[in-house]
């Protein structure tokens, strides 16, 4: 029997196809590796498709060296900041309009954007293929000015150019830059003598992107505080928020750079890790930072707490970091270690701006009705 047609059901189909403000799936916005500069290849992903929620700017991920890789969240509010970081680091390391820039490994550029390299009029290119020979390849014929690389990589691969006695062949470059894990000091001789380049030692993370180069920082809300890890080890805080990374801080200088007192090769994982506690917030409602706390602070791998005597109101942000495990004479032996905003507690800030701003969207999607 043939369905008898209901008028009103043909109406709505014309208003859901026509009118609707809703999106279709092939009307979706899509954001692709070439969206975000990195549409290059890696031995180490899959791409997969998924769907990102609209609060958050972009999402990449840690590279993975030391542990599993984590998916990380960039949101709106930090954008801006973090290119500006990337081009004040781009600028310190010698990089300038014109430069041709090879990255070995696309999520590289996470740390600096885009938007850092097209602003200071630098072009890019990645590897034709994640390996040693495709960057021998790549070198000597796309000839870049610039390199990202991590240094063991770069140092095994220029050493297979010198036993298949290519090396003389390669061009010059200006500039290495190596990143990603913890410089390989002989690399910085292999590096100047095959390609004559200036070599430059550079620490950042996915969550917060550059954060020193050649022992000086390239952003201003850094702060290094005591760390158990040994004798001269500081951690890190970025924005507030501690990397879970130490460093000997001395005065005898970086290898690189006899001014820079962050010794970054010489990296510690900080045990144990430091909570973070709110003291002071410039909110005026306890349930925001809360909610911002046990949130979005976790897309950075973060979490901090929020004591019932926080202050709310203030006119600026401070933090409480302590021991994870706190040691039996903690509080007799060692002071507090208090970061106090605005700018050493730039990075939490725009987090909590995030919050705040999500809280005045009405929900993105109308098939999710909540009562409040």
């Amino acid at each position: 029997m043939e369905k008898k047609t209901n008028t009103y059901f043909e109406e709505l189909k014309e208003s859901v196809n026509n009118f609707s403000t809703a999106p279709a799936f092939d009307d979706m916005k899509r954001r692709t590796l070439a969206d975000k500069g990195i549409n290059g290849p890696t031995a180490a992903h899959v791409i997969e498709e998924i769907h990102t929620p609209l609060n958050y700017a972009y999402i990449t991920f840690t590279t993975g060296t030391t542990a599993w890789q984590n998916i990380v969240g960039i949101t709106p509010n930090e954008r801006e900041y973090r290119k500006n970081v990337g081009k004040n680091a781009l600028k310190m390391a010698g990089v300038k309009e014109g430069h041709k820039v090879m990255f070995c490994y696309p999520p590289l550029l996470n740390a600096i954007t885009r938007k850092a390299l097209e602003e200071m009029g630098v072009t890019w290119t990645f590897l034709t293929k994640s390996s040693r020979d495709s960057f021998l390849m790549d070198l000597y014929y796309k000839e870049p000015t610039v390199i990202f690389g991590e240094s063991s990589f770069l140092k095994i691969a220029l050493k297979d150019a010198v036993n298949l006695d290519v090396a003389d062949d390669l061009p010059k470059v200006d500039i290495v830059n190596c990143i990603g894990t913890p410089l390989d000091l002989e690399a910085v001789d292999t590096i100047k003598d095959i390609l004559g380049a200036r070599v430059n030692d550079i620490y950042g993370t996915q969550e917060f992107g550059w954060i020193v180069m050649n022992g000086n920082p390239v952003r201003e809300d850094i702060d290094f505080v005591r760390s158990d890890v040994g004798h001269d080890f500081k951690e890190s805080v970025v924005g507030g928020l501690p990397t879970g990374d130490s460093f000997p801080v001395v005065d005898s200088g970086h290898a690189l750079d006899k001014n820079g007192k962050v010794i970054t090769y010489m990296r510690a994982r900080t045990q144990p890790d430091y909570e973070i506690y709110v003291r002071e917030t410039t909110l005026s409602a306890k349930q925001t930072i809360e909610r911002a706390c046990r949130s979005i602070l976790r897309i950075k791998s973060k979490v901090a707490k929020v004591p019932d005597d926080v202050v709310l109101s203030s006119d600026k942000t401070v933090l409480e970091l302590k021991p994870s495990i706190v040691p039996k004479d903690y509080e007799e032996n060692n002071e507090p270690i208090i970061i106090e905003g605005p700018v050493k507690t730039k990075m939490f800030d725009l987090l909590v701006q995030a919050q705040l701003d999500y809280q005045t969207l009405s929900v993105k999607d109308p098939c999710w009705v909540k009562e409040r």
